[in-house]
């Protein structure tokens, strides 16, 4: 366990998902696999002919298009969208390094969740690397603001999220969410929650070419008081669970785990990118730490999934 804490992870063994786009409709394929240490998250496509692009290092600066989703640039006009939930499922879970390959433009919606990505990595299992993790400490706040929403990164002694919504709707309204973060409850209080739409809303993002895939197997779709799923909810305050999922995963773009405070209100992918922009804009707004330089043990690395605490499951190779 305490190697877990201070030392770089991968997967013990590829995994593979297959559905289709959330926004574009078509199938698709991904495949998350082990990385070396220190290579963060690299991203390719596959070819039509079964050879796949360069790898490219997942980073803010690839951020290419944020509308409803998170849209990664890999050059030479090829990109991959919509990565944001299985790079939650990486983050969240703390692994620092893996290879993610995707047939298709988009990366698979699933069930609307990081949850399938976080069950199939737990079952590969980790593998801990031998040297240390990285960390970027937050040295000073920087903030982005569209209207009266926000978006901010802020010094604190750990890692923490506190994500805030606000919707003109009755059966939404305002939730706020804040997590300390560690694996174990990112499993159990994030991972599982879902993308959300209005379904007034729905005619039009397809006229527009989103929300294409879109159904009620892979989002929550709420018609003004009512959930149109037949099972509702997963937790009363999935909506902005699910916001802050997206945070994390659009926060891994920072390239190492980001040691501080993360706060919005009203935000989204748009905002998140910014944050991270604005974060690099100058060198005074942080500093890259490995473990031992941290101003306290990482006690939360050490909060494991349960199925993570059995010997088989996590394992050291380095």
């Amino acid at each position: 366990m305490k190697n877990y804490s201070v030392r770089q992870s991968t997967l013990n063994r590829p995994v593979e998902f297959a559905g289709i786009g959330v926004h574009n409709g078509k199938p698709s394929r991904l495949i998350i696999s082990p990385a070396a240490a220190d290579s963060g998250y690299q991203l390719c496509r596959l070819n039509a002919d079964g050879s796949s692009t360069d790898s490219v290092r997942v980073a803010f600066d690839k951020v290419s298009r944020t509308a409803l989703c998170t849209v990664i640039d890999l050059g030479n006009s090829v990109h991959v969208s919509t990565v944001e939930h299985v790079m939650a499922a990486l983050s969240g879970l703390g692994i620092d390094n893996a290879l993610i390959t995707v047939d298709g433009e988009e990366c698979p919606i699933m069930d609307g969740s990081a949850m399938p990505f976080v069950s199939a990595i737990l079952d590969s299992g980790i593998s801990v690397q031998g040297p240390r993790k990285k960390f970027i400490r937050i040295l000073r706040t920087v903030t982005v603001r569209e209207n009266d929403a926000f978006a901010s990164l802020e010094p604190y002694n750990g890692r923490a999220f506190d994500v805030e919504i606000d919707f003109d709707n009755q059966l939404i309204g305002r939730q706020r969410m804040i997590l300390d973060w560690s694996p174990r409850r990112f499993e159990q209080d994030v991972a599982a929650a879902r993308t959300f739409g209005f379904y007034k809303q729905a005619k039009v993002l397809r006229q527009a070419g989103y929300a294409l895939g879109s159904s009620l197997e892979n989002s929550v779709a709420v018609d003004d008081d009512r959930i149109l799923n037949s099972g509702g909810l997963r937790f009363d305050d999935e909506f902005v669970r699910h916001k802050l999922l997206d945070a994390i995963g659009d926060l891994s773009l920072a390239g190492l785990p980001i040691y501080g405070r993360f706060r919005s209100y009203k935000g989204g992918h748009s905002l998140n990118a910014l944050v991270l922009q604005s974060l690099f804009a100058a060198e005074q707004n942080y500093e890259i730490l490995d473990a031992d330089g941290l101003p306290m043990e990482l006690e939360g690395l050490s909060d494991l999934p349960a199925s993570l605490e059995m010997t088989p499951y996590l394992r050291s190779i380095g």
